[in-house]
């Protein structure tokens, strides 16, 4: 049995890591992480002045990192000079590495800004909206997902399914449903110049984004992105379209998936990503389960209860749960691509 000190020990962690988190989300905001990447070892004065900030701030700010293990100081110096090594570096400042986790802070410092609006949700049943949760969640949700979307969606993980990749690479049409930021259509127009892409979202800030993007990458011409409801869309248009991780966020999984069907022509691959959850509840899942109901309870789940007549899914939606949306959609079955498989994302075929 668990005693009440070792309780006190797991709310204590959990209080430290939250104030770390918080602080990371400072470094980052405030581009003290980039600059002591970039140009460190600095002194406060320095890192203030590069960063037109508070000299007393970054000095609070930089021995409470170097307390938490993040920044390295060198006291012989005088005065202390402050480093940010390697590996921190590329976790808290690199956008394009899959080990790049600042947007975490982003995102957590986002949902916590709405508590308030959490807690009347969950006593009334209502929701709080993707806009609600603002441009820190909207942002750190994109910048998670770049780094999979272009450096492993079309060089690593769709040729393991080769009569798609060979579809991709041929020259067709694409629909990417629920495109957010935009960075799964634009990962896709790169591995696949031959290929069209359009992104669809209801979410217009987050398609502004996508637009800018998808300049800065140079694939503007190949991509259009539209604030649509899919069910409008014309049928039998697309040779293949994808939906990632967003299933799980709609409060009409079911009519979105007909749409999808309803858009592809006939044969054409229907591909869905979203989060790779346990069979079944066990009080026993490890770390990504906890992820992943995090994600439900502070953000999925309370986004998708804000639609009137939502399923409320949440994050945390089985294997078994996208295969009862996909039949009710008119497919015969959502089958998972265990080529696929990643530690936190799984890939499913809608037959």
């Amino acid at each position: 049995m668990t005693t009440i000190d070792q309780v006190a020990e797991q709310i204590f962690g959990a209080v430290l890591g939250t104030i770390q988190l918080q602080s990371i989300y400072l470094g980052d905001r405030l581009g003290w992480y980039d600059v002591l990447a970039q140009e460190g070892p600095l002194t406060p004065a320095e890192l203030a002045h590069r960063t037109s900030t508070s000299e007393r701030y970054a000095h609070e700010w930089l021995e409470q990192q170097t307390l938490c293990g993040i920044v390295v100081a060198d006291t012989t110096a005088d005065p202390t000079r402050f480093a940010l090594p390697p590996a921190h570096a590329e976790v808290l400042t690199d956008p394009d590495s899959l080990n790049y986790l600042a947007p975490m802070a982003r995102f957590l410092a986002g949902t916590a800004g709405r508590l308030p609006d959490l807690v009347e949700a969950y006593r009334t049943g209502g929701g709080v909206s993707w806009s609600r949760f603002g441009s820190d969640v909207r942002e750190a949700q994109g910048a998670l997902n770049r780094p999979l979307f272009l450096n492993l969606l079309a060089s690593e993980l769709l040729p393991r399914v080769p009569d798609l990749d060979a579809l991709l690479r041929s020259g067709c049409r694409v629909a990417d449903v629920g495109c957010g930021e935009g960075w799964s259509t634009i990962g896709l127009a790169e591995g696949y110049p031959a290929s069209e892409l359009d992104g669809f979202d209801i979410d217009e800030p987050s398609l502004a984004a996508a637009r800018r993007n998808a300049a800065t990458r140079g694939v503007a011409e190949r991509v259009a992105f539209t604030t649509v409801d899919a069910a409008t869309l014309p049928s039998d248009r697309y040779d293949a379209v994808f939906a990632f991780e967003c299933v799980h966020d709609l409060p009409d999984p079911v009519g979105v998936l007909a749409a999808m069907r309803r858009i592809a022509k006939p044969g054409a691959p229907v591909i869905v990503m979203d989060e790779r959850t346990a069979d079944s509840f066990d009080p026993e899942s490890g770390p990504v389960e906890q992820l992943l109901y995090g994600y439900s309870v502070l953000c999925c789940l309370p986004d998708g209860m804000s639609h009137p007549r939502s399923v409320g899914t949440g994050t945390v939606m089985r294997p078994s749960t996208l295969d009862r949306y996909a039949r009710a959609a008119g497919f015969d079955g959502a089958s998972v691509l265990p080529a696929l498989d990643l530690d936190v994302f799984r890939f499913y075929r809608l037959q």
